[in-house]
């Protein structure tokens, strides 16, 4: 087996950047490696209107290393108020590329998001008229339903009746978890598609409780049973254009992760390719690893593939414990591959 491994040079198609002085300590891990990403708007307040992602975006950019070619690609935060106006103007600016809904109070910053998925039938109409992509976190936030089921519930509840009332709606069922979400994505048509996550492709819901707590494991959706890791290995590593690259990295403070009701988010930036390079390489699938990294998105969004390249070589390497302050994915541990370049 080739110790070095070229690809067009890969997008990140969920990204958490955050905002003021985490978002200067995080961006550059992301640009390292990506050409692009949509960025998550879920601050404090929210990005909800063109505006307000335009200045975001500008922020990002000011964040970035002199000469870094990275192209931040904004989202619009959906609440039950959101203008449908507002939005096609943003998406016709360029400002925004999708939409994130957000249940309320399904994650981290959503407490503004959708209740009632009847309250934006005119602005998913509106998005549905534009070819605008509607970007989903799909879990129900019913008390009565388990952590380890609202995933599954979202699709018979929510996901499948919302396609059968937009048909034309391109839809991103986003960090996918279950076997599910792959059975339901997989026999879609092509207007719906998934991202999947490194850390859901390398722990199963033991991890979190390997040990101890393991605060650093905690992500919402959270992770699931083994055969639901072992599903998503299957789909990201099948050649399948559905599924593509979307790290959903998501950094918190040391303090915000380890205290009396930790934050969601694994933070896996640094070393996101190397990662998802691992999984491929034990699935006896490199070759499947650029269409998911770097063909797959760009063609669902619409997007012309980029035109540099990054080459991954097989080099054992630390990952350090902390970095930035912050506690990366795979902390402590040897990584087979490397990013060595791009060009």
């Amino acid at each position: 087996m080739s110790d070095r491994f070229t690809l067009i040079a890969p997008d990140d198609w969920h990204v958490h950047l955050r905002d003021g002085a985490m978002l200067e300590n995080v961006v550059t891990h992301t640009a390292r490696v990506f050409r692009r990403a949509i960025v998550m708007p879920n601050l404090s307040p929210p990005v909800i209107t063109w505006a307000a992602a335009e200045a975001y975006r500008e922020r990002i950019l000011r964040a970035l290393p002199s000469g870094e070619q990275f192209t931040p690609l904004m989202t619009a935060y959906l609440t039950d108020s959101t203008d449908p106006d507002d939005l096609e103007q943003g998406f016709k600016r360029g400002v925004f590329t999708a939409a994130k809904l957000y249940p309320a109070n399904a994650t981290t910053n959503s407490a503004a998001g959708v209740r009632d998925l009847d309250n934006i039938g005119a602005v998913l109409s509106c998005m549905q008229r534009i070819g605008m992509p509607l970007l989903i976190h799909g879990e129900v936030t019913d008390p009565d339903v388990d952590i380890f089921d609202r995933e599954a519930e979202f699709i018979n509840r929510h996901l499948r009746s919302l396609r059968q009332r937009f048909p034309e709606l391109r839809v991103v069922f986003e960090h996918i978890t279950t076997e599910q979400a792959v059975d339901y994505v997989g026999s879609a048509d092509q207007g719906l598609a998934a991202t999947i996550t490194p850390h859901h492709l390398h722990i199963n819901r033991n991890s979190m409780f390997s040990g101890g707590l393991r605060s650093d494991f905690y992500c919402l959706p959270v992770a699931k049973r083994e055969r639901h890791r072992l599903a998503l290995r299957r789909a990201a590593t099948s050649g399948d254009p559905r599924f593509f690259l979307g790290t959903d990295s998501a950094p918190h403070s040391r303090a915000a992760k380890e205290t009396s009701c930790g934050c969601a988010g694994i933070f896996n930036a640094p070393h996101a390719l190397e990662s998802y390079a691992l999984v491929f390489d034990e699935e006896g699938a490199m070759d499947q690893l650029e269409g998911f990294a770097s063909l797959h998105g760009p063609r669902f969004y619409g997007l012309p593939l980029n035109s540099t390249q990054v080459t991954l070589e097989r080099r054992d390497h630390l990952v350090p414990e902390i970095i930035n302050g912050l506690v990366p994915f795979h902390a402590a541990d040897v990584l087979p591959w490397r990013v060595r370049s791009s060009c």
